[in-house]
């Protein structure tokens, strides 16, 4: 056994000579070329890799490479993309970006990735959208939603019309990780959907991970939503803002010395303004809006240590004179980075995260509440150590503290009614990296161990094989009486066929340890998340994933065609008209069997010229097969989607005109409907299909947009736009809900839709200085 340990040190030694002994480094500094300042946090990154950097306060960057000859690129917003050829034979070299100013001073469109970087990543199911690039798009009554944006991407789908809601490849929404600024989000909507609680204003970009997601994350089996708020700090203060139909928004930031920033950004709707206005008496008591504030600091203490801290506080209100509803959200993150070298550096970071809802009625003199929560405290260590193209390593620790409270009813007079909280422990280690054995063959691996333990005070419930309740276990505070442990592994390869084209391939292995209990496919912000316990086992998944990435003329046009398949273990529904809302026995309530979701997804994007845009279409089945549900037998998935075709077109009329479109088809989704009835001395009752055996009307809509910046070749400091758009230009009535009801004359049933959305027209006002 000592010799064999002698013999692994010993190969791993050489394994790292190697390594080193072929790498050299690269230094130098990023500069404004006319006024010779530097620029920090520009991205220093070599074309067809992996390798990147941020340039320090002093604008200085420094990066490890293998002989060899490489593009050096530099990047920074507001500047010409700027490009060097360097080759390295040995030692150090010093290489020096002098950034030339755009001309055009509105708005630079910069991309959230390299125009043939999904060509040469070794990351599969990755899609980045920059905060220019989402405000392109046509939005519902003129506020950009980045959730909306999300929505048009490849092999992701709404789950209900306006909804804030999304599905991957065939995922439930709460499959879906969402993090803002590394604070976990449980309810990314406001007006129950409508909007999403993102402010376009103060956000950096987001990366949506479809299933290979990075080992540093996990707890979700479809995908992560990574939005990251402005990371720059600015050299003046400066304001943007805009005033629209239904809401306004501001942000602000400044410096605060020369190591030290701030943002603040706000938003507010005001359609309870105008509700005091009917004459109607009840409107006039009613009230409805929402607010959203976002904060962050961020200090440089040195070229080597940064200190960030973020927050963000919504709320949404719904008032009327019998009684009120009100949810939100809360986050806040604290993340220290650090330089040890030019191979190690590291980001330590403390997060809070809280969801909320709260009822209020006062009917015919009875006064009720009732409050719920969810709550996260998390502490993450993750280091990375980047040594050339052969070691590009990632690495940490995570854990997070989940305390659920599921419900409190008080109602005057009556004895409470409440659900017991409970708690739990989420940890993970994981280690991940990156290697390219030659210009062609690329390699990257990871392993993430999560254990996850449920903790007292707890009353856990037994049932026998009809679900039914047959005695409890009392478990005392503090005590850990149920403990999961998975592994969590991840690989991907990919090979370049030319300079312009690639074959990518990877598997991941996801398991999820939270989740929502619903019983509609659309949510609603009465949603229950709870955890896996003793009854309810963490659901899996297996992805894999093959694809083909073919750029054309120069990186002009990117085109992909990604097949994945998906099985599910584990995976979570509901008894036929379970009661999901105050139910202390709600692990009673779950059935649990496999699943599958399997599909294509083709893209062709089009990067530079007067007309940009893409159009991708998704063909993909999902569906669900449980012991205890549907007679056992095989069906859709709520989020089962066969067609979703998205078209987003961008046309630059002019030098200050832009017209936009968007047009959206998806098959319908699966439903469950009457397929029959009974008679009872004249009373009908329905006998309804198998679950999800029908489908609503499939779904399509064109959104439109126009924008007019007259300042857009101006010099001056305030810049300004306006903004007109069409939301459902066409006028197509989408069902959103559909009922059966009965005839009180004839007792016959019928179906009655509902839609929510005409054509809505908008105009937003937009400014910047």
């Amino acid at each position: 056994m000592e010799k064999r340990k002698y013999i692994v040190s010993g190969l791993l030694l050489f394994i790292c000579q190697a390594v080193f002994s072929q790498t050299a480094r690269i230094y130098g500094k990023v500069t404004d070329s006319v006024t010779n300042e530097p620029l920090i946090e520009a991205v220093v990154f070599i074309k067809g890799t992996n390798i990147n950097t941020l340039t320090d306060v002093n604008g200085t960057y420094s990066l490890l490479l293998r002989k060899g000859t490489y593009t050096a690129t530099a990047s920074y917003l507001g500047y010409y993309q700027k490009e060097i050829e360097v080759r390295i034979d040995g030692g150090e070299q010093a290489v020096d970006f002098r950034m030339k100013g755009s001309t055009q001073l509105y708005e630079v469109n910069v991309s959230a990735q390299a125009r043939d970087e999904r060509v040469n990543t070794l990351q599969m199911g990755l899609e980045k959208l920059t905060a220019s690039e989402i405000k392109r798009m046509p939005a519902l009554l003129g506020e950009v939603d980045v959730i909306k944006a999300v929505q048009l991407l490849p092999g992701v789908q709404t789950v209900s019309e306006g909804g804030s809601g999304f599905s991957v490849r065939g995922g439930s929404p709460d499959q879906n990780l969402i993090l803002l600024d590394n604070a976990t989000v449980y309810n990314a909507s406001h007006l129950l959907g409508f909007f999403s609680i993102f402010n376009n204003d103060v956000l950096r970009g987001l990366s949506l991970y479809k299933g290979d997601i990075p080992a540093k994350h996990g707890g979700r089996l479809s995908s992560l939503l990574d939005i990251q708020t402005k990371t720059d700090m600015p050299e003046r203060f400066g304001a943007t803002g805009g005033v629209g139909l239904i809401s306004s928004r501001l942000m602000l930031e400044a410096p605060v010395g020369t190591n030290t920033s701030w943002m603040a950004g706000g938003r507010r709707s005001y359609a309870d303004l105008f509700l005091k206005m009917s004459p109607n008496k009840d409107l006039r008591q009613s009230s409805v809006y929402f607010y959203d504030t976002n904060v962050k600091v961020m200090h440089r203490f040195s070229g080597k240590d940064r200190l960030e801290l973020s927050g963000y506080y919504g709320k949404d209100h719904f008032g009327a004179s019998v009684g009120a509803f009100d949810y939100g959200n809360a986050s806040g993150t604290l993340v220290w980075s650090h330089i040890f070298s030019e191979t190690l550096f590291a980001h330590i970071g403390l997060c809070f995260s809280n969801y909320d809802y709260g009822l209020e009625s006062d009917m015919e003199g009875m006064q009720a509440t009732w409050q719920s929560s969810i709550t996260d405290r998390s502490l993450r260590v993750d280091f990375g150590q980047p040594a050339g193209d052969l070691w590009n390593l990632s690495y940490g620790l995570s854990s997070t503290i989940h305390s659920f409270n599921p419900g409190i009813v008080a109602v005057k007079g009556f004895e409470d009614i409440t659900v017991p909280g409970n708690r739990a422990l989420e940890h993970s280690v994981y280690a991940s990296n990156e290697q390219k054995f030659s210009e062609r063959f690329s390699v990257k691996y990871g392993l993430r161990w999560s254990l996850f333990q449920n903790i007292g005070r707890a009353t856990v419930f037994n049932y026998d094989r009809d679900y039914r309740s047959v005695d409890s276990t009392v478990y005392a505070s503090g005590k850990v009486y149920n403990t999961y442990s998975r592994f969590e592994p991840r690989v991907g390869v990919t090979l370049k066929l030319g300079e312009s084209s690639s074959v990518k391939a990877n598997y991941a292995h996801n398991v999820q340890f939270i989740q929502l209990a619903n019983n509609s496919a659309a949510g609603s912000p009465l949603d229950i998340w709870f955890s896996a316990g003793p009854n309810v086992r963490p659901q899996e998944a297996d992805l894999f994933a093959l694809g083909y990435f073919h750029n054309l003329k120069q990186n002009t046009y990117e085109t992909s065609v990604e097949l994945y398949y998906k099985d599910l273990k584990h995976v979570i529904d509901f008894a036929e008209h379970a009661r999901l809302l105050l139910n202390d026995k709600l692990d009673g309530q779950i059935r649990t069997g496999s699943g599958r979701a399997y599909g294509a997804e083709f893209m062709v994007k089009k990067n530079t010229g007067t007309l940009t845009g893409f159009v991708n279409y998704t063909l993909s089945r999902s569906e669900r097969t449980i012991a205890d549900v549907n007679r056992g037998r095989t069906y859709p998935a709520p989020f089962d989607k066969t067609h979703v075709l998205n078209v987003a077109l961008n046309c630059d009329l002019s030098r200050k005109c832009t017209l936009s479109a968007v047009w959206i088809y998806a098959t319908g989704n699966p439903t469950t409907y009457p397929s029959g009835r009974f008679d009872i001395m004249g009373e009908y009752f329905p006998i309804y299909s198998g679950r999800n055996e029908y489908r609503r009307p499939d779904y399509h809509r064109l959104d439109l947009s126009f924008t007019f910046s007259p300042d857009r070749d101006s010099r001056k400091r305030w810049k300004s736009e306006w903004n007109v758009a069409l939301f459902n230009a066409y006028n197509k009535k989408n069902p959103w809900v559909i009922t059966y009801l009965r005839n009180t004359d004839t007792g016959m049933p019928y179906a009655e839709m509902m839609y929510l959305f005409g054509i809505v027209p908008s105009v937003t006002y937009n400014f910047k200085f």
